[in-house]
């Protein structure tokens, strides 16, 4: 009798040995995963913090005069490698951050031409748009450079201390309306180069022949001049965060005292 009596017990037993250790396991594991945590948080605060100093200590010993030539100089080189790159063939086209899209504002255009059998014509449409930007974009540099050598800044160190793209979004801010005006002929022409009228009329033309349907003309010429100065700012910006971060992209005496603290 006592023999069966202690068979359950030592199974009661053994299962509270293994809950015991169960938990205890569990509980390194959190422990860990806690430790794991804080150490990943930790070096995400120091390389903000290292950032944040490195910036702030940026400019340090040279007069605001420097400092302006020298934001100047990598927005004009960011400029010419900007365009660069967006000027080749595919420079927009293939490049999703700056790829032109079917304008959003009459995507119903695009929806009915592709239902009725039209989707090789709207992907032509689009594929010329950005060959319009990229045409246009082998002129820009000229246009951009002149605007960065024309435009006022009074505080470079706040510039020099700011984001990773401060210079490109100062310029944007400062020079997009003179940019456009001085971008829009380039860009019409370049239109007119890649023949982009020839893939559009024949959508808008079906689509408007659509009973029941408000009649579309889109400004062409508006929306891929606008499409084209965005991509180049952004290509811009990141060649002002390359030549902030990269001293190999500090190529002049200039940029390597301004950005590279030398």
């Amino acid at each position: 009798m006592a023999t069966y009596l202690q068979t359950p017990l030592k199974k009661f037993q053994t299962m509270k040995f293994r809950l015991i250790a169960l938990i205890i396991s569990a509980t390194a594991l959190t422990s860990n995963a806690q430790i794991n945590l804080n150490k990943a948080k930790s070096s995400v605060n120091q390389a903000t913090n290292q950032s944040a100093a490195s910036n702030a200590a940026r400019g340090a010993g040279l007069s605001n005069d420097e400092v302006i030539r020298g934001l100047k100089e990598a927005l004009s080189i960011g400029t010419k490698n900007a365009a660069g790159n967006a000027s080749v063939t595919d420079g927009f086209f293939k490049n999703a951050l700056i790829k032109i899209p079917f304008p959003k504002e009459v995507k119903v255009v695009e929806t009915e031409a592709r239902r009725f059998g039209m989707g090789s014509q709207v992907d032509k449409f689009v594929m010329t748009m950005n060959r319009a930007a990229e045409e246009a974009s082998k002129e820009a540099t000229p246009v951009f450079v002149n605007a960065v050598k024309t435009m006022g800044i009074s505080d470079g160190l706040t510039i020099l201390r700011g984001g990773n793209n401060a210079a490109t979004t100062y310029l944007q801010g400062k020079t997009s309306a003179e940019l456009t005006a001085k971008f829009s002929p380039i860009v019409k022409k370049a239109i007119a180069k890649v023949q982009l009228t020839k893939y559009w009329k024949p959508i808008i033309t079906a689509y408007n022949r659509l009973p029941m349907v408000r009649k579309q003309n889109p400004d062409l010429d508006k929306y891929v001049t606008e499409r084209t100065l965005a991509g180049l700012f952004l290509l811009l910006g990141q060649e002002e965060a390359k030549i902030r971060k990269d001293p190999v992209a500090q190529v002049t005496n200039l940029l390597q005292r301004v950005f590279g603290g030398k």
